[in-house]
C-alpha cells in the first residue's frame, strides 16, 4: 500500500518503492474562513490537495486516492501540535471521507535515546518509556549515570537511518489512525483558536499556558 508522509527531513529516509515525502514549510493557511477557491490557491495547502489527487470538498471522490496512507509527521512540540490541528482540520472540513475512510495516521516519533557504547540504541516515545527503561535497564546492572539521554526536539535531530528505524519503517513504526472523534475535537480547538469569539480563546489559552512556551497558529 502507497503512502504519503509529511516531512522534509525523511527524504532520505524514505522506502522510494512505496513512501512519498511531502514537505510542509511555513505557517499553513487558516482554512477557518478560507473559500475553495483560496485554497486551491494556496502554496501550502494545494500540494496536498494534488498529492492526495481526490479533489476537495463535494467534489472529493475517495476511490481517487493516491495513496494508503496519509501519514502526518510533525514534531513533539507544541508548534508539531499546531501543524497537526491545521492538517486534521483541513482533511475534516474538505476529504472528510479520507478520514471516515481511516487513510490518515499521525506517526509517534520518539521523544528520547537511551545509549552507551556495546549497547543497541533504546528509543522511548513517552515519559513513561523512559522511565520502564531505566527501571529494565537497571536490572540489566546498567546505571543511569552510565547512559546518555538524547531529547529528541525535532525530526530534524535525527539522522536518515534513525528516522527510518523509529518512525517511518513499518515494522517498528508507531502509527495512531486518525478517528472522526480526533477530526472534530481538532476542528473544536482550531474553531476556538481562530474563531470570532474573544473570550473562549483568552480562556483556553489562559488555561493551558502553564503547557506552552509559544502559542502561534
Amino acid at each position: 500500500m502507497r503512502e504519503i508522509q509529511q516531512d522534509g527531513s525523511a527524504k532520505q529516509g524514505r522506502d522510494r518503492k512505496f513512501q512519498a515525502i511531502l514537505p510542509l514549510w511555513g505557517k499553513m493557511l487558516n482554512v477557518e474562513k478560507a473559500r475553495a477557491d483560496k485554497i486551491y490557491g494556496n502554496d501550502k495547502l494545494n500540494p496536498v490537495i494534488l498529492a492526495v489527487g481526490a479533489g476537495i470538498g463535494r467534489d472529493f471522490d475517495i476511490t481517487k486516492i493516491r495513496y494508503g496512507k496519509v501519514i502526518i509527521m510533525a514534531d513533539a512540540d507544541v508548534d508539531g501540535a499546531h501543524i497537526r490541528t491545521l492538517l486534521l482540520t483541513f482533511f475534516f472540513r474538505y476529504m472528510r471521507p479520507l478520514i471516515e475512510n481511516g487513510n490518515v495516521y499521525l506517526a509517534q516519533p520518539p521523544l528520547y535515546k537511551l545509549s552507551k557504547k556495546g549497547m543497541e540504541d533504546r528509543y522511548c516515545y513517552t515519559d513513561e518509556d523512559l522511565d520502564k527503561a531505566y527501571k529494565e535497564l537497571e536490572e540489566k546492572g546498567i546505571a543511569r549515570d552510565q547512559l546518555a539521554l538524547q531529547r529528541y526536539k525535532g525530526l530534524g535531530e535525527m539522522n536518515p537511518e534513525q528516522l527510518w528505524e523509529t518512525t517511518m519503517n513499518p515494522e517498528t513504526r508507531i502509527l495512531i489512525k486518525v478517528t472522526m472523534e480526533d477530526a472534530i475535537k481538532a476542528d473544536e480547538i482550531f474553531t476556538l483558536l481562530m474563531g470570532d469569539e474573544v473570550e473562549p480563546r483568552r480562556d483556553f489559552i489562559q488555561a493551558n499556558a502553564k503547557y506552552v512556551k509559544n502559542l502561534d497558529i
